[in-house]
C-alpha cells in the first residue's frame, strides 16, 4: 500500500462571527467531522459548490488554520501541535497552490524573485550562490523557459502564472499538494495543460495531491478517488467511477446533471439529466437540522430533519450520507 502523508481524522472548524461588544456571537461552522486520507502517488478530489467548506478545509491541511476540533496529521506527526522551528520545518512538506493566478504572484517581483523567496526562508535547503540555477530548474520542471527568469507576473498568460505558482509550491520539495481550484480561473484548454503537468510531477515526484474543485468532469480525470462536500460536511466519497457512474447521494447526482455534454446520446445510461437544485446553499451560520441537504433535497422525509446520516455503506470504498440512498442496479442509477 502507498505510504500515508497527511490524514485528516473529525476535523471540524467553527468560526465566532458578529459584533464583539453587543449582541450575542453567532457560530458558522465551515467545517464539521471530515475524516480524509492522502497517501503517496494519488490525488483525492473534493468538490462542492461555493460555501461548500472546500477552501476552509484546505487551509486547515496546510496548517494556516487551526481545527476547532479533530486533528490533522502529517508524516505521522499532528501538525497543529506543532510549534516554533517544528512547525516551520513541517509546513515544507504539504503545500498549497492557490486558486487564482492573478492574485496569487506578487506583481512587484520578478520571477526570480518569487522563486527564490522559499531558499530565502528556508536557507538550508540551497547556498546562495546555488539558488538562481534552482529557480532555473523550477522554471524548466514545469514546462516554462529559463530565460525567463528576469519577467513579471503581468507579462505571462493565465495558465503560465499557474506553472509559476506550482513552481513555487514544489520549491520546497514537499511530499503533498494541496490545489485549491488550481484551473477553475482558466480557460478549458489551459486547465488540460495545467492538469497533465500536475499528473506528470505526481509521477516523476511520488507526490500525495488534493485537487480542490467544483467541477466534476475536472476532478473525475486527475483524481484517484472522490469526496463530494456540502456544507461542511462529506456527503459520498467513492473512486471516480463510483462516483460519477453509480451516484448514491442526490445531491452527487444533481451536481453530474449540472455537467454540460455536447452529446446528448451520452445521456442513455439511465441518468437523468433534468434535475435542477432550487435555491442556494443554505447559511453555515443557520444549517438545516439532520441532514444539510434536506431542503434541497427531491426525495427528504420526516426522518432527514431529525437525524444526521453518517457515511456508511456496504461497500467500504463507495460510502454515502444518506437515509434513503439512490437506488443502484446494473449500472443504471434511479431515484
Amino acid at each position: 500500500m502507498d505510504e500515508v502523508l497527511l490524514q485528516a481524522r473529525s476535523v471540524s472548524k467553527r468560526f465566532q462571527v458578529g459584533p464583539r461588544l453587543f449582541g450575542s456571537r453567532r457560530t458558522l461552522q465551515a467545517v464539521d467531522s471530515v475524516d480524509l486520507t492522502v497517501t503517496a502517488h494519488r490525488t483525492i478530489g473534493i468538490v462542492g459548490e461555493s460555501g461548500s467548506g472546500k477552501s476552509t478545509l484546505a487551509s486547515m491541511l496546510v496548517g494556516d488554520e487551526r481545527p476547532t476540533s479533530g486533528e490533522v496529521e502529517l508524516l505521522g506527526r499532528p501538525l497543529h501541535q506543532l510549534r516554533g522551528s517544528s512547525l516551520r520545518q513541517a509546513r515544507r512538506d504539504v503545500q498549497l497552490v492557490r486558486q487564482d493566478p492573478y492574485t496569487s504572484l506578487n506583481p512587484r517581483m520578478t520571477v526570480e524573485q518569487i522563486l527564490r523567496e522559499p531558499f530565502d526562508v528556508h536557507p538550508d535547503l540551497a547556498p546562495r550562490a546555488s539558488r538562481r540555477q534552482k529557480v532555473s530548474d523550477l522554471l524548466a520542471m514545469v514546462g516554462l523557459n529559463p530565460d525567463q527568469l528576469d519577467r513579471y507576473p503581468h507579462q505571462f498568460s493565465g495558465g503560465q502564472r499557474q506553472r509559476i505558482g506550482i513552481a513555487r509550491a514544489l520549491a520546497l520539495k514537499p511530499r503533498v499538494l494541496v490545489c485549491d481550484e488550481p484551473v477553475s480561473a482558466l480557460d478549458v484548454s489551459v486547465q488540460a495543460q495545467v492538469i497533465n503537468l500536475l499528473e506528470d510531477l505526481q509521477r516523476e515526484l511520488g507526490l500525495g495531491c488534493v485537487f480542490i474543485a467544483h467541477d466534476l468532469s475536472v476532478v473525475h480525470h486527475i483524481a484517484d478517488r472522490i469526496a463530494v462536500m456540502y456544507l461542511g460536511r462529506i456527503v459520498e466519497e467513492g473512486s471516480p467511477a463510483d462516483i460519477h457512474d453509480r451516484p448514491q447521494h442526490p445531491y452527487t447526482k444533481a451536481l453530474l446533471a449540472a455537467v454540460p455534454e455536447p452529446d446528448r446520446s451520452l445521456h442513455a445510461e439511465g441518468r437523468s439529466r433534468q434535475i435542477v437544485l432550487q435555491g442556494e446553499i443554505p447559511s453555515p451560520l443557520d444549517p438545516p437540522s439532520g441532514c444539510h441537504f434536506r431542503t434541497r433535497c427531491w426525495q427528504a422525509e420526516s426522518r432527514c430533519a431529525e437525524e444526521r446520516p453518517l457515511l456508511s455503506g456496504a461497500d467500504t470504498d463507495h460510502q454515502v450520507a444518506c437515509h434513503f440512498p439512490l437506488e443502484v442496479t446494473t449500472g443504471r442509477v434511479s431515484g
